[in-house]
């Protein structure tokens, strides 16, 4: 049966908040463990086949010097990411962005994107040595949830202005700094 993800969902939900809404909204109930893990796999799959070939796939102006900055001044990149795992991979691969980050958290790790941005918190420190402060730790993003998630994690939050939220929207989210694209300067680089 297909289903439009987007009638039941909105942006900055995690890969299995996504998969149980869509299937609750299209069947009426909540999906087995069975059903969640067929579906996973059927969408890892699809999506395997789909970047790949989408000719509207595009690397945002400004991602690859934003990231080789970031790296050259010395800075350890992780990815949070409400995608699971495979997916997050599968969609940075065709853009080779997957080379910039030593570590990574996910939907997969969590449904909760403050649970994630925590546990991508934890990670890094585990690399650094100590715990991370505030000032430390930057989260960028471009939904309020991912503003929400990164100060429930006591992260400074970026909001860029790139995709379905604007300027203000973000600002409203209490985002530390706003972009409205990659291109500018980056905050502390």
């Amino acid at each position: 049966m297909a289903a439009d993800i987007g009638e039941h969902t909105s942006a900055g939900e995690t890969d299995p908040q996504v998969g149980r809404k869509t299937f609750l909204a299209v069947l009426g109930r909540e999906p087995s463990h069975d059903e969640m893990a067929r579906l996973y796999a059927a969408y890892l799959w699809h999506l395997s086949e789909d970047i790949p070939a989408s000719e509207g796939y595009r690397v945002l102006d400004g991602v690859e010097d934003t990231l080789r900055r970031i790296t050259d001044a010395g800075i350890i990149l992780g990815l949070i990411s409400g995608a699971m795992e495979g997916a997050a991979r599968i969609k940075m691969e065709r853009g080779r962005l997957g080379r910039y980050f030593v570590f990574g958290a996910y939907g997969s790790d969590s449904p909760d994107r403050a649970e994630i941005t925590r546990l991508a918190m934890a990670k890094a420190a585990r690399l650094h040595g100590h715990d991370l402060t505030r000032s430390e730790v930057y989260v960028v993003g471009d939904t309020p949830r991912d503003i929400e998630a990164a100060r429930a994690a006591n992260a400074t939050a970026v909001g860029v202005a790139s995709g379905h939220y604007s300027v203000e929207e973000l600002r409203a989210a209490q985002a530390d700094h706003v972009l409205t694209a990659l291109t500018e300067p980056f905050p502390r680089i």
